[in-house]
């Protein structure tokens, strides 16, 4: 099959960082689903992974990258019972197995759901890893309860014009809670109106002053999906007492976590990998949140954060795709679609 792999970890700008390979067909294990991909999406978790080791690091085989893919069910393990062969479907896979930058791929049948029947795969594929990154934050970290006592409540979203925060905006909004979202440029601010949020801020200028000017000098919960430790001061002046906060982004400096002692406030972690990788009891959990997502997207609830499709899915294209999310000027998602015949 073909696929596209890494041996070493380069620079995008080298073109043997990530290379056309041919790699043997997988066969499903147990739970396991194998997924004709029709398309797929890149995310930052992709450009980190491929700088990860190093220049001199060489790995004996390639290996393949890649989170996000749409496709078609070919072949199900035996002990599978949520699909069946030919089932259009949508997720976002483990980091700790082969990625979905190959035309046939493994994956966990509970970490899958069926495809939303109104997005096409190109569409679909730009929206696993986002809606299961700002789900899960809302849900399990924040203790968000959706149609219950949100209402009038109030959540900044620190990075609202990347992938995840466009859909942690319309899921924000779904669940009733005003949405504060922050973006540094004209055509990113405009972009956070477009996905839902109410206000726009300037993160690179003083959040706490931006939210005195809209008389909301604090809020309910904050979802940063950017650097944790250049919002962490802000963050603890505008958390409420008793608020929450999650990030997604790793620290690469120590954070004083005795600053939201005094407010009680609750601080967590997002990484939606967890469940995949440690196999958690509550597994199924992506799938569920996957369906109802879907239905959320049939329902004409949320909207797609595709901004930009490239085919057909290449070594080439992927380099391209890896260097625009490297820029830090990415709006919305980047999609690659169909294999070279």
């Amino acid at each position: 099959m073909k696929a596209v792999g890494l041996t070493r970890y380069l620079p995008i700008t080298d073109s043997e960082s990530l290379r056309d390979v041919e790699l043997p067909k997988p066969e499903p294990g147990d739970r396991d689903l194998l997924v004709r991909v029709e398309a797929i999406s890149v995310n930052p978790v992709d450009t980190k992974i491929r700088r990860s080791k190093g220049p001199d690091h060489q790995e004996a085989l390639p290996q393949v990258l890649g989170w996000d893919a749409a496709g078609v069910v070919e072949a199900v393990g035996s002990k599978v019972t949520l699909f069946q062969p030919g089932i259009e479907v949508y997720y976002a896979g483990s980091i700790t197995r082969p990625g979905t930058n190959s035309e046939y791929h493994l994956v966990d049948e509970r970490i899958v759901a069926k495809k939303p029947r109104s997005f096409d795969m190109a569409y679909a594929a730009a929206l696993p890893l986002t809606a299961i990154t700002a789900y899960e934050a809302f849900c399990d970290r924040m203790g968000i309860v959706f149609e219950s006592d949100s209402v009038g409540k109030t959540v900044l979203i620190i990075g609202g014009a990347g992938g995840v925060g466009s859909i942690a905006t319309q899921i924000a909004k779904i669940a009733n809670l005003r949405v504060i979202a922050t973006a540094s440029r004209p055509e990113s601010q405009s972009w956070c109106r477009k996905m839902g949020a109410d206000e726009v801020l300037d993160h690179t200028k003083s959040i706490p002053d931006q939210l005195q000017r809209l008389n909301c000098s604090t809020v309910d919960y904050i979802f940063n999906t950017s650097t944790t430790e250049q919002h962490w001061p802000a963050m603890c002046e505008v958390i409420k007492p008793q608020g929450r906060i999650c990030c997604i982004v790793d620290t690469t400096k120590a954070v004083d976590l005795n600053a939201l002692k005094r407010k009680s406030v609750t601080f967590a972690w997002e990484f939606m990998f967890t469940r995949p990788m440690y196999q958690t009891d509550d597994i199924v959990e992506q799938h569920k949140l996957l369906t109802q997502v879907a239905r959320w997207v049939d329902a004409g609830m949320i909207q797609s954060a595709l901004t930009e499709t490239l085919s057909p899915i290449n070594a080439a294209n992927l380099r391209a795709a890896h260097a625009k999310l490297e820029s830090g000027r990415m709006i919305g998602k980047l999609v690659l679609t169909g294999w070279p015949s």
